[in-house]
């Protein structure tokens, strides 16, 4: 007999998240910024560091919010740049994460999400990188 797949607490909470973001009129740069306000600290300085770089860079980018966390979509509403904190999915670290409709593609194999343990110069010149190409021709509507 076949076991009944069924979702863990965790991903009915996640589901019910968006399905309320999906319901709201609006879904704002002020409702990014209050899920960041939420974060700890170091997960903040992560979040607001990315959703600078985005502003700079990427300005036709909408923020808002994507299952409860901070993301960036294209003029489709498809998001393209998300943000996943440590704490929220009890992980080792927070990772920044890029859609299909981010134009990352090399030949036939591309990283899509990178895992963030400080964020350093380096690491802000990489994301910059990344941020900017993203947003560079080739996008999927």
């Amino acid at each position: 007999m076949a076991q009944k797949e069924t979702f863990s607490e965790f991903e009915r909470q996640a589901m019910r998240k968006r399905a309320k973001e999906l319901k709201k009129a609006k879904n704002t740069e002020a409702d990014v910024l209050e899920k960041i306000a939420e974060m700890t600290d170091e997960e903040v300085s992560f979040a607001m560091t990315i959703h600078d770089i985005v502003k700079r860079v990427a300005p036709e980018l909408k923020a808002k919010t994507w299952y409860g966390m901070p993301a960036y979509a294209n003029a489709d509403g498809k998001v393209v740049i998300f943000f996943q904190a440590a704490t929220k999915f009890k992980a080792r670290y927070s990772t920044i994460g890029f859609n299909d409709t981010a134009s990352l593609d090399e030949g036939n194999l591309w990283t899509t999400s990178f895992a963030i343990s400080a964020m350093t110069n380096d690491v802000v010149a990489k994301l910059t990188v990344l941020i900017k190409r993203s947003i560079s021709g080739n996008n999927i509507s």
